[in-house]
């Protein structure tokens, strides 16, 4: 049978890196930064759990420098958005291009190799329950990501900075200081999908291994209207499909046509959301019809 337990397992496993972003990119969304950043953030999350685990030896300490790296790295687009006025856009795509060229001068630098670093000596993150805690973590990030942005005094500012920054300004927020608050949070966020990416999912680093997640995080957040279930179902939606296009590569499709699965999901469901959303939206009186 194509679809059961083991395709619903697997879908969950791939769910989580792209959750976990999404997420980041939501509560940036809220604050009114559009961060596209994600990939470059959650690559450079993937290079620094994998070589902090591989000096250490403690997948553990990999995960928390990774969400330390990101979140540094996430500091681009923070000081040149916010504070210097720049384009969060134009920004992100560098963030992004800067991260699969500074991880593959760090690959042949620090480990000598190009191309992929895979050693038996390096330790994964564990596992409970087929999944490794990271994907529990997820989990519970939608609920308290829910609940902050919903009803917690600090999640209400979040969006009132988004929404009007003038008007949060007058009432003594500072825009700024929570605008840097949750791209520091998208990091740190990045950070824990990359780690989850290269030690639980599997347990090495590949040049640009992140393969186009960050951006379909970045679709995630956009179909799920930066609301941290309807983030929830769009990722898993992706999940799915990756884990779907693993599934007909098993049954002997070619490795290129399953690999693009995800991508044809995203490009689909943007189509049909942007579609609804025009029917959706009123004529003007007296335009012509």
């Amino acid at each position: 049978m194509f679809l059961d337990s083991d395709l619903l397992m697997s879908a969950l496993r791939a769910l989580t890196p792209i959750l976990l972003a999404a997420l980041g990119g939501a509560v940036c969304e809220r604050a009114g930064v559009f961060n596209i950043g994600l990939e470059g953030m959650m690559l450079m999350g993937c290079f620094t759990s994998v070589a902090t685990s591989w000096f250490t030896g403690s997948a553990w300490l990999g995960v928390l420098a990774a969400a330390l790296a990101a979140a540094a790295y996430s500091l681009i687009l923070a000081v040149g958005a916010v504070t210097l006025g720049g384009d969060a856009v134009v920004l992100g795509v560098a963030m992004n291009l800067l991260a699969v060229g500074l991880t593959g001068f760090l690959l042949r630098t620090v480990f000598g190799v190009q191309g992929t670093f895979d050693d038996p000596s390096l330790t994964g993150l564990p596992l409970a329950g087929g999944f490794t805690p990271l994907t529990y973590l997820s989990w519970a990030a939608v609920a308290v990501a829910a609940v902050l942005l919903s009803r917690h005094v600090w999640g209400l500012r979040l969006r009132g900075v988004g929404e009007a920054p003038d008007a949060a300004a007058t009432l003594g927020v500072s825009p700024a200081r929570y605008k840097y608050a949750a791209v520091l949070v998208s990091g740190v966020l990045c950070g824990l999908a990359g780690a989850q990416l290269a030690l639980g999912n599997v347990t090495l680093f590949t040049e640009n291994m992140t393969a186009g997640r960050g951006w379909i995080a970045v679709v995630a957040v956009m179909l799920g209207r930066a609301v941290p279930v309807g983030v929830l179902l769009a990722a898993l939606l992706f999940g799915l499909a990756e884990a779907a296009g693993f599934r007909l590569q098993g049954l002997g499709l070619p490795q290129q046509a399953t690999d693009a699965a995800p991508y044809v999901v995203t490009l689909g469901a943007l189509f049909l959301t942007t579609a609804r959303r025009r029917r959706r939206t009123p004529t003007p009186s007296g335009a012509a019809s």
